[in-house]
C-alpha cells in the first residue's frame, strides 16, 4: 500500500504545482480528486482502506509544501 500512497502523492504534488493551490483546503481537495482518479484508472480496489491512504496523505502535508517551495 505504501507504494500507492507515493504514487498519489507524487501526483498530488504535480497537480498541485500545475494549478497554484498552496494551501491545506486545495491540499486536502487534489488528495480527494486524485483518490478518485486512482480508483477510476483501477490501480485502487474496493478493498483498499481509503481512509488509512487519506491519512497518511494528508500528514504529508507540511512534507508536500516543504517540497515545492526547493523546487
Amino acid at each position: 500500500m505504501e507504494e500507492v500512497v507515493q504514487q498519489i502523492y507524487q501526483l498530488v504534488k504535480k497537480k498541485m504545482r500545475e494549478q497554484g493551490a498552496y494551501d491545506r483546503d486545495s491540499y486536502s481537495q487534489v488528495v480527494d480528486e486524485t483518490i478518485a482518479y486512482f480508483y477510476e484508472k483501477g490501480k485502487l480496489g474496493d478493498d483498499e482502506n481509503e481512509e488509512f491512504i487519506k491519512d497518511q496523505l494528508l500528514q504529508m502535508w507540511e512534507t508536500a509544501t516543504g517540497q515545492m517551495a526547493d523546487e
